[in-house]
C-alpha cells in the first residue's frame, strides 16, 4: 500500500513515467516509451526529475513506486455535464440518434431548471475530480430560454470549482441558430461567461452561410470554436471539410476544435486524404468519442442496410429481415491518419448516463482504454497517451495541464500498474490521485445522491 505523506517535501522513487508526457526529454526509456524516474515533490510543485538510481535521494521522505506509472492529471475535451445522469429517468431503449435527441429535449423541457442542473452536473464533476480530471470541457443546450439558465449553472460551478478543475463551456445549438437575433445574443453570453461558440453543424443546403456567419461571431468577440460534425454513416456528411475550408478562408486565429467526424472512415480514401489536408491546413484539432459513438452509430436498420450493400450485397439479403444485428462499424473517425498528418487528436468521454449513452463515469482512464481497445492506440503505444493529457489541454489553451515538468504542479495519478498492458487491463480503481502534491479522496459519488432528481412521482 503506497501512502502520500501530506509534508511538503517527499520524492516518488522508481516511478514509470511515458515520456511523451514530460516536459523535460529524456534520453533512456523502455521499448514502450516508459522512462523510470524520481520525481521530488516540494510545496505541492515537482522541484526535480531525475533518471532513478540505486542512490536515493538523502532528503526528503522516499516513496518507492516500483515502477508504477504515473500520468498527469486528465483534460477531457467534450462532455455533457448538462445532460448526464438522466438515463433512468428519460431512457433511450432503441439507442437511436434521433429518438436521443427527442428523448433528451422532452427531458430538457420538463426537467432542466437551475436546481436540476447543478445538482447533476456538480454530480458529474464530483466523478470527474475523483478519477483524475483536471480540465473539461462541456456542452451545454443553450437555446433561448434555455441558455440562460444553463450558463448561470455554469458559471456558479465555474467559481466552486476553480480550485480543482478548469471548466470550460460550449454552447450547443444547430448553427442556422445563428443567423437569427437570438443566436446573436447566444453569442454574447458565450463571451461574458468566458465560453467557447459551438454548435452542431448538421449537412443542409445554407450550411456554408452558416459556417460562415459563426466564425463571423467568433472573430468579433474573440471566440475560440467548437463543431460538432458528421455524427453520421453517411459518406456525403462532409461538414468537417465545410468547416476547414471556411476556417482557411477566414484565416481565423483561435483554436478550433471538431468533434465525432464519424463518417470520415466511410469516405473514399481520395476525399478522406482531401479532407484531412484541409484541416491540417486549418489548424484544426479533432476530437473522436469512441465510446458514445459505439454506442449510437449502425442501429438504424435502414441505414445499416445501405452501409451492408456498399460492403457486400452478400450481406444485404441475409440480414434484410432480422429483428437485430451486430452493428457492422465502430464509429470512430480516421485518427491514426489524422495524427499523421499532423492534426491534433484526442478521445473524450461525451455523454454520461444519458439517452446518448447509457454508460460512462467521467473517467479518462476508461475512455483512455476503450479508445486503445477501439481504435488501436498500441504497437507501439507511442504517444497516444497524449491523447487524454497534453493534447486536450492544449486545445483548450491550458499549457501547464496534462503534463509533468519542472515547476509544474504535483497533479499527478498514481497507477498500482507497472506497464501500458497492466494499466489497459484492468479498471485502476485503485488509482492515487495527487492535487497540488497531496492525495485526494477518490470516493465516488453514490448514485442514490440524485434519486430524489430521477424518480419524482
Amino acid at each position: 500500500m503506497i501512502e502520500i505523506p501530506e509534508t511538503g517535501h517527499y520524492w516518488l522513487h522508481r516511478a514509470h513515467v511515458p515520456v511523451a508526457l514530460l516536459v523535460q526529454s529524456l534520453s533512456s526509456q523502455t521499448q514502450e516509451g516508459l522512462a523510470l524516474v524520481d520525481l521530488e515533490i516540494r510545496n505541492g510543485c515537482i522541484q526535480q526529475i531525475q533518471p532513478s538510481s540505486v542512490e536515493l535521494p538523502t532528503e526528503g521522505t522516499i516513496i518507492d513506486l516500483q515502477h508504477r506509472l504515473v500520468f498527469p492529471c486528465f483534460a477531457d475535451l467534450h462532455t455533457h455535464l448538462d445532460k448526464g445522469h438522466t438515463w433512468e429517468r428519460s431512457p433511450n431503449p432503441t439507442g437511436h440518434f434521433d429518438d436521443a435527441l427527442t428523448t433528451i429535449q422532452s427531458d430538457r423541457l420538463a426537467h432542466w431548471n437551475f436546481e436540476d442542473l447543478y445538482q447533476r452536473m456538480e454530480f458529474g464533476l464530483r466523478c470527474a475530480y475523483a478519477h483524475g480530471t483536471r480540465a473539461l470541457r462541456t456542452h451545454l443546450d443553450a437555446i433561448a430560454p434555455q441558455g440562460e439558465v444553463s450558463f448561470a449553472v455554469f458559471r456558479q460551478l465555474q467559481k466552486e470549482w476553480s480550485d480543482r478543475i478548469h471548466l470550460q463551456a460550449a454552447s450547443l445549438v444547430t448553427l442556422d441558430y445563428f443567423l437569427t437575433p437570438d443566436g446573436e445574443a447566444l453569442a454574447d453570453l458565450v463571451a461574458e461567461s468566458g465560453g467557447v461558440l459551438a454548435g452542431v453543424a448538421f449537412p443542409n443546403p445554407d450550411l456554408e452561410a452558416q459556417v460562415e456567419r459563426v466564425f463571423d461571431l467568433a472573430h468579433e468577440r474573440g471566440l475560440d470554436l467548437d463543431f460538432h460534425v458528421d455524427e453520421s454513416p453517411d459518406p456525403a456528411s462532409d461538414a468537417l471539410h465545410e468547416v476547414a475550408k471556411v476556417a482557411q478562408r477566414h484565416a481565423f486565429s483561435g483554436q478550433i476544435v471538431c468533434g465525432h467526424c464519424c463518417s470520415l472512415s466511410l469516405q473514399t480514401s481520395e476525399k478522406a486524404e482531401a479532407v484531412i489536408a484541409d484541416v491540417k491546413g486549418a489548424n484544426i484539432g479533432v476530437v473522436s468519442l469512441p465510446m458514445c459513438n459505439i454506442f449510437l452509430q449502425d442501429r438504424n436498420q435502414e441505414a445499416s442496410k445501405q452501409l451492408l450493400q456498399n460492403l457486400s450485397g452478400n450481406f444485404l439479403a441475409y440480414f434484410r429481415d432480422m429483428p437485430s444485428r451486430t452493428p457492422r462499424w465502430r464509429g470512430v473517425t480516421l485518427l491514426h491518419e489524422l495524427k499523421q498528418a499532423g492534426v491534433p487528436v484526442a478521445v473524450a468521454n461525451d455523454n454520461c448516463r444519458d439517452a446518448f449513452h447509457a454508460y460512462g463515469d467521467h473517467d479518462m482512464v476508461e475512455v483512455f482504454r476503450e479508445s486503445s481497445r477501439i481504435a488501436h492506440f498500441d504497437m507501439p503505444y507511442g504517444d497516444w497517451c497524449r491523447t487524454v493529457t497534453m493534447t486536450p489541454a492544449d486545445l483548450m489553451g491550458l499549457p501547464e495541464v496534462g503534463r509533468i515538468g519542472v515547476g509544474l504542479p504535483a497533479d499527478l495519478v498514481v497507477f498500482k500498474a507497472r506497464y501500458f498492458s497492466e494499466l489497459l487491463s484492468r479498471p485502476q480503481s485503485d488509482r492515487i490521485v495527487l492535487r497540488n502534491g497531496i492525495s485526494i479522496d477518490t470516493t465516488l459519488p453514490d448514485y442514490a445522491e440524485l434519486d430524489h432528481l430521477i424518480f419524482k412521482s
